[in-house]
């Protein structure tokens, strides 16, 4: 499959009006700063762009980004303008094609964002492997991927790996395609299925254990959208199976617990992080608005302070001793409503 996978990227798709499906795009209009660098970003990398969601977090400021799956480099060069020219981001995909796009466009974009010199290098490699490209334990402020864990046979292999290379407080930032079933192994044999993002998806439920089982103990929801299969002859193969589109967040942080306990704890938003004035959002269940005290659980509060959300955050001094579940935290159903929501939500 992993061959099946180069030749689809490598070959068959050569532009996003190829696709089949709608789970290798991103409908939803990014923000005006966000639209500003996606401007900035030669035409040809946007137009062999096949991520499922905005891969793209706050407070990046001279961070060190690892992009698995980086395809021809359009997430790439948008973080790059995050990060700014002190910052570094490090783009890995096993699909020689796609990489030979992202780097035939690299000195354009240097000049394109005024660098003195780039701040993006491509590694050929397997997102499976990464511990063949010598990259050092916790070396790494944030590690993003869109629409690309899902092409992976050993998904536990990246995420183990993820967790290896983070710093501590460290998070992957990343976008992917679930269904709402296990998907049986005649489909997951299907190169196109499995190129189209959907039968190499994980079982919402299967990720959340996979994820808490290489020490990412709380993943958070941050956005969710159906996929729609509009193809006959691929709604015909699929059956009833739903699949969804859902960028989750997953902090690095050791010891984080099963369930949102209460111990009183409150944080405050000073507003201070660019583009996000007036509040900042850390999952579906958190938004902060600026100068207000939110009360959190002791798993927010651990996300806000021991990250590099720190510094824009102040911490209410309180009396913290435990009260039990933090009030409203959690669901049972994975599809809320309409079926748009994914599991992982918390308060």
């Amino acid at each position: 499959m992993r061959a099946e996978v180069q030749r689809y990227y490598g070959e068959t798709l050569q532009s996003t009006t190829d696709l089949r499906t709608t789970a290798c795009s991103t409908p939803d209009a990014p923000p005006a700063y966000l639209k500003a660098a996606l401007g900035n970003v030669h035409e040809e990398v946007l137009d062999r762009y096949y991520g499922c969601g905005l891969v793209l977090p706050e407070a990046l400021d001279g961070a060190h980004i690892l992009d698995l799956g980086c395809g021809a480099g359009r997430d790439c060069y948008v973080l790059a303008q995050l990060v700014g020219e002190q910052g570094r981001v490090t783009g890995v995909d096993m699909t020689p094609e796609q990489l030979a796009v992202a780097r035939r466009h690299q000195d354009f974009h240097t000049r394109r964002f005024g660098y003195r010199q780039s701040n993006v290098d491509f590694v050929e490699g397997d997102i499976e492997r990464l511990a063949d490209l010598g990259l050092p334990n916790e070396s790494v402020d944030l590690i993003v991927s869109n629409c690309v864990i899902n092409l992976a046979s050993d998904k536990r292999a990246v995420l183990e790996q993820a967790w290896r290379l983070l710093r501590p407080g460290g998070e992957l930032y990343f976008a992917d395609i679930y269904a709402d079933r296990r998907i049986p192994p005649e489909l997951r044999s299907d190169p196109v299925l499995y190129g189209e993002c959907l039968s190499g998806a994980l079982y919402w439920n299967d990720f959340l254990r996979l994820a808490r089982l290489s020490g990412f103990l709380d993943p958070r929801l941050v956005d969710s959208r159906m996929v729609a299969v509009t193809d006959s002859q691929l709604v015909a193969r699929l059956g009833d199976i739903r699949f969804v589109s859902a960028t989750y967040r997953l902090f690095k942080l050791p010891g984080l617990e099963a369930a949102c306990e209460d111990y009183g704890q409150a944080v405050c938003y000073r507003g201070t992080v660019p583009h996000f004035s007036a509040a900042l959002s850390l999952d579906r269940g958190h938004r902060f608005e600026t100068g207000r005290e939110t009360p959190v659980c002791g798993n927010s509060y651990r996300m806000v302070a021991e990250s590099r959300f720190a510094e824009h955050f102040d911490f209410p001094a309180r009396a913290r001793a435990h009260r039990g579940l933090f009030a409203g935290c959690g669901t049972a159903d994975p599809y809320v409503g309409a079926g748009a929501a994914v599991a992982g939500d918390c308060c």
